[in-house]
């Protein structure tokens, strides 16, 4: 594994921090490499493109709905067991 392979994965400033550790830096010097750590991270995000955005929004979705039907469904059981347990409602 080469070096720029290292520095391209975060393993570089993962070693920093050991280092650094040791070093016992200041609180000035631990917030400039938390943010170094924050940057590195934010560079191996991988945005969706569109159809895979389009695919999660409608996986999503579905999986709502279904949970809504099985939540109003479990609802209406309960409730129609509670109303034959206690009787009809007095009005």
């Amino acid at each position: 594994m080469s070096s720029s392979e290292v520095d391209e994965s975060g393993g570089g400033i993962v070693e920093r921090a050991k280092a650094d550790s040791a070093a016992k830096r200041s609180w000035f010097g631990k917030i400039i490499l938390f943010i170094q750590q924050v940057i590195a991270e934010l560079k191996k995000v991988v945005t969706p493109t569109r159809k895979e955005l389009i695919n999660f929004t409608i996986v999503v979705i579905v999986f709502v709905v279904i949970m809504m039907a099985l939540v109003w469904v479990l609802d209406q059981a309960f409730g129609w067991f509670a109303l034959f347990i206690f009787g009809t409602p007095l009005a």
